[in-house]
């Protein structure tokens, strides 16, 4: 079994991991190097690895370093340890399925090797802990979804009906088998933010690029209906500044804002 990694610029990290993630739908394992490196990894047998010449494209600019290396046969094992249940605020639990039940009265079970992960990324998690500040009801969006973990939450904790969006064929794919599995209702529709209005639900989670925001939120200023709550992440700490003027100009205040290590997410909401 091979390791490729891929070593890149933190400031454009999200952006490559995007693209990467057209490569490698299968999962990117992501560590930490440094305060300015991020590295994303995959896994597989000779031949089934992207072709070093997609890695560049891909990286562009950012590319620091690319590596392979062979792994142990235990790699498998290895890659079950990194996948730990998230447990947030003694209420809800997003654990891979290898994992036992939780204890929470919510326990979401998430398999990693799809999309985009367990949940356990700072993004995702900082979605989770500002949709737990809120009093679920009515209809909810997930702009982004991912592997669903966002959607899946929203339907546990008692939005509906709850509409699951991404571009990617794999998160949506993924997003209707976790919703199965936790048997949970969810509209899981293929849609492209940079060329189509999404359509508005009173609460959204819009885990995305800061210029995906800015996209969306410039959308808003002329659709018919605006969502009364927006849960904005998918930014560095630094991107929120820049951003937030976006969605208060569509008369939403921002109420929350909440930080883990690099990654940023804000809560806006309409003013009683």
């Amino acid at each position: 079994m091979l390791r490729l990694a891929l070593r890149v610029a933190r400031g454009d990290a999200e952006v490559v991991l995007a693209e990467l993630l057209e490569l490698a739908p299968g999962g990117v394992e992501e560590l930490d190097i440094g305060e300015d490196v991020v590295e994303y990894a995959v896994y597989g047998a000779d031949g089934e690895l992207p072709a070093l010449p997609e890695l560049k494209a891909v990286a562009g600019e950012a590319l620091i370093e690319v590596s392979t290396s062979e792994v142990a046969d235990d790699w498998e094992r290895r890659w079950r340890e990194f996948h730990r249940p998230l447990v947030l605020a003694g209420r809800l639990t997003v654990r891979p399925p290898w994992e036992p039940p939780a204890e929470t009265p919510i326990d979401l079970v998430i398999d990693p090797g799809r999309a985009f992960g367990t949940g356990a990324h700072a993004t995702t998690r900082l979605c989770l802990e500002l949709m737990l500040e809120l009093d679920p009801g009515g209809g909810f969006a997930d702009l982004g979804c991912g592997s669903g973990v966002l959607a899946i939450a929203a339907a546990r904790l008692g939005w509906s009906p709850v509409l699951a969006l991404d571009n990617d064929p794999a998160s949506l794919e993924a997003t209707a088998e976790n919703a199965r599995v936790n048997g949970v209702a969810l509209e899981v529709r293929r849609h492209d933010l940079r060329r189509e209005p999404a359509e508005p639900r009173p609460t959204v989670a819009a885990n995305l690029l800061a210029p995906l925001l800015l996209i969306w939120a410039e959308r808003l200023r002329t659709a018919p209906r605006r969502p009364r709550q927006v849960i904005a992440s998918g930014l560095l700490a630094g991107e929120v500044d820049r951003v937030a003027p976006a969605f208060t100009a569509l008369g939403l205040v921002e109420r929350s804002r909440r930080e883990r290590g690099d990654w940023a997410a804000a809560l806006f909401a309409a003013e009683a």
